[in-house]
């Protein structure tokens, strides 16, 4: 089996593209690719205050709601109410999209892809769950709530940790709580 682990203590909190918010990089391809020139990448971000979400031309969001009760976004002038925690909601990248905030601040997470050139799914997991990876296909496991093993080397994900999961015959994840689990499609989806 192949996992690279990405903890949650090692990523820096950075601002947001247009200022609103802090991001906290989960994963990116190309590595060290900047918001101009990814070919996906995903987040863990703190939303604070209503208003405008950035935008990315030619990019694919999905984006999940994991704390507070969560938000109304308005894509391209029609409203979608975002308040249940772990369902993930997908939109263009390049629309216009402002956020009104339903109470307190929340964190979300987020998916993006380059439309053409990778595609993504979002899939909420809450108890054992085989992993096999397809050719051209990356997987990525974050924790979202409480904990996930992986059965046969024992490795534990905690809270907002992560891991890349290239070859894994015969491995299994065992997720208490919320885990995302990203299948990344595209002929530059390598992690």
């Amino acid at each position: 089996m192949t996992v690279r682990v990405l903890r949650a203590d090692e990523r820096p909190a950075v601002p947001w593209k247009n200022g609103g918010g802090l991001t906290r990089e989960v994963a990116t391809f190309p590595g060290r690719a900047g918001m101009s020139d990814f070919v996906w990448r995903v987040s863990l971000a703190d939303v604070a205050e209503p208003g405008p979400f950035s935008r990315f031309e030619g990019v694919d969001r999905i984006i999940t709601l994991v704390e507070c009760p969560g938000m109304v976004l308005t894509v391209d002038g029609t409203s979608h109410t975002v308040a249940e925690r772990y369902v993930p909601f997908p939109f263009p990248g390049d629309a216009v999209t402002d956020c009104r905030l339903l109470g307190c601040s929340l964190v979300d997470f987020n998916v993006m892809v380059r439309r053409g050139r990778a595609t993504a799914q979002v899939r909420i997991v809450r108890d054992r769950v085989p992993l096999t990876p397809l050719a051209d296909t990356t997987l990525l496991a974050v924790v979202l709530d409480g904990s996930a093993v992986f059965e046969a080397s024992g490795l534990v994900l905690d809270r907002f940790d992560a891991a890349l999961i290239g070859d894994a015959p015969d491995e299994a994840l065992k997720v208490t709580g919320s885990t995302a689990l990203v299948t990344l499609t595209g002929t530059a989806a390598q992690g």
